[in-house]
């Protein structure tokens, strides 16, 4: 029986146009009526996914920035974990040095120190995640949609973020590019911090959290809070970040579209996010149900 289905967004529920197909939107109302709790679990923040929750008329519980702030239906904040602001300032100065762009995601909202190198990125993400997306259609589209994604500018080197002591620091996302194609060194360095964790939602790009932020530990955390066993949950996914809540859950769905890693613990196979693997998921799901 499943009772709780958590669901990546980017290469899972959004499809190549970064949106939620009518075949999604349907399948997850009728999972709602069924009694079946769909929860959003995405490396995202919050005010990153409102935007792209248009056509749902319940506003789903969320696990975002990859567990490190899970949010109720009711949009209040239960659960969140931190990196350590000098830990953060030590990424910050090595990035720095090495040219590397990143942003940061925090309690209030996201922040880039580049509005261009933050629309390549999203260019780059659109692109990995659907190959069949042209490079300029995904800058176009990603510049289109700059708006919604809610993103804060810094010019200040990240100076009032790492002071302020009412910003919480929650994820810091590195980008590869073409003066620095591997980003290895990077993930070394988070490895001598034992308070890290290092996961991945596209090739050109690394996740930093504090290691008790993993969609895994959210997922069963949420589950038990609604008295839910993990065994009734289903997760699905398509990247490394997905990992932990794939092999946590009861039912662990990898994307056709998935990295290797993720469809060797998944137990599950769906269609791509181009092609409703969602909605096939949770009719799935509800077939178990029956």
């Amino acid at each position: 029986m499943i009772s709780i289905i958590a669901s990546d967004m980017d290469g899972t529920l959004l499809n190549d146009k970064m949106q939620i197909s009518d075949g999604n939107l349907t399948a997850i109302k009728a999972a709602q009526t069924a009694n079946i709790e769909f929860v959003i679990a995405t490396g995202r923040s919050r005010h990153e996914v409102l935007p792209l929750l248009t056509g749902l008329e319940q506003i789903p519980a969320m696990i975002t920035m990859n567990g490190a702030q899970v949010f109720n239906q009711a949009g209040e904040s239960v659960f969140d974990v931190a990196i350590d602001k000098d830990t953060v300032r030590t990424l910050i100065d090595y990035l720095h040095a090495h040219g590397i762009y990143f942003e940061l995601a925090t309690n209030q909202g996201n922040y880039s120190d580049s509005k261009v190198h933050h629309i390549q990125n999203v260019a780059d993400l659109l692109v990995n995640l659907n190959p069949d997306t042209s490079y300029k259609i995904a800058v176009a589209l990603s510049a289109s949609r700059l708006e919604l994604m809610n993103i804060n500018y810094v010019t200040d080197g990240y100076t009032k973020l790492l002071t302020d002591p009412d910003i919480k620091i929650y994820k810091l996302i590195a980008f590869s590019n073409a003066t620095t194609p591997d980003l290895t060194p990077v993930k070394e360095l988070c490895d001598q911090q034992s308070q890290l964790i290092v996961t991945s939602s596209s090739s050109n790009n690394i996740e930093i959290n504090h290691v008790d932020a993993q969609k895994g530990i959210a997922l069963a955390a949420y589950a038990d809070s609604q008295n839910v066993p993990i065994e009734a949950t289903m997760s699905i996914g398509d990247n490394l970040n997905d990992f932990s809540m794939i092999k946590v859950a009861g039912i662990g769905v990898a994307m056709a579209n998935a990295v290797p890693t993720i469809k060797g613990v998944a137990n599950y196979q769906t269609n791509t996010n181009v092609l409703d693997g969602v909605a096939r998921a949770i009719h799935h799901a509800q077939d178990i149900n029956q």
